[in-house]
């Protein structure tokens, strides 16, 4: 059975998306057979692994609201071990369209629920809030990867997150866990980054990533190729990063390959 790990932080740009594309696509390299679902209604992570947003027909969206036929949704990409539950801009009418609906918290839960048994890893990239879409992927998830950006605002929200999380533990999701802290857009030159890794680490001790993902420009580069970066330079230091979290988190949850 795989195990569901959401990408959460209500708080923009600290490298969900990023996250979210490059780890799947390192788990799925180190032969993890990994699914990614997009749900962010920007659909950032269905054209950063090669699929364009404009021609998808059957979403996440679709599965969620109109209970679509989740494995028709699903898309392979060029990276083997990777599939893609794309997004698309419908998603921003879902919270809407779902407040009705019956058990609206649980309808991602549904659809991950149907493909679990066939990959190691699911993936979710949430969007930048602690909306239902969101509060859907908590539901859905057996843990939670908290990104966090080497700067000056980085515990900002951080307290609101955890409370929602807790909620979610007690209402909805009692089995949630955090997977983990992942520090991003670290900058070894600013000292600035060096006080923000030494101050969630104080804070948060063990829940924090060995792991640091440093500020790259092959990261940057990577989405308007639409590949993930460990398929446009696997070299680079921000493959590099990913590839040692995935199996961090591999190491983590027993599924470490041998002589890998």
């Amino acid at each position: 059975m795989g195990k569901i790990i959401a990408i959460a932080n209500q708080k923009g740009g600290v490298g969900k998306t990023t996250t979210a594309m490059n780890l799947a696509a390192s788990l799925a390299v180190l032969e993890f057979k990994t699914l990614v679902i997009d749900a962010d209604p920007q659909a950032n992570t269905t054209s950063g692994v090669g699929h364009d947003p404009k021609s998808i027909e059957n979403s996440i969206y679709e599965c969620m609201v109109e209970e679509a036929e989740v494995r028709e949704c699903i898309k392979q990409t060029e990276i083997p071990n990777l599939d893609l539950i794309p997004s698309h801009i419908d998603l921003v009418g879902a919270e809407v369209e779902m407040i009705n609906l019956e058990n609206r918290e649980e309808k991602m839960k549904q659809v991950a629920d149907q493909v679990k048994d066939d990959y190691d890893f699911i993936i979710i990239d949430c969007s930048p809030s602690l909306g239902l879409i969101t509060i859907n992927a908590l539901t859905a998830a057996d843990s939670v990867i908290i990104p966090v950006q080497c700067e000056y605002f980085a515990l900002e929200g951080l307290g609101k997150l955890l409370n929602t999380i807790k909620i979610i533990q007690t209402r909805l999701n009692p089995k949630l866990e955090i997977e983990g802290i992942l520090l991003t857009m670290y900058d070894v030159r600013l000292r600035l980054s060096n006080q923000v890794v030494e101050e969630v680490r104080v804070h948060f001790k063990n829940m924090v990533f060995s792991t640091i993902i440093p500020r790259n420009v092959k990261l940057s580069e990577a989405p308007s190729y639409g590949l993930p970066v460990v398929a446009f330079d696997a070299t680079s230091k921000g493959a590099v990063a990913y590839l040692n979290l995935a199996n961090e988190i591999a190491e983590k949850n027993g599924k470490a390959k041998v002589n890998q």
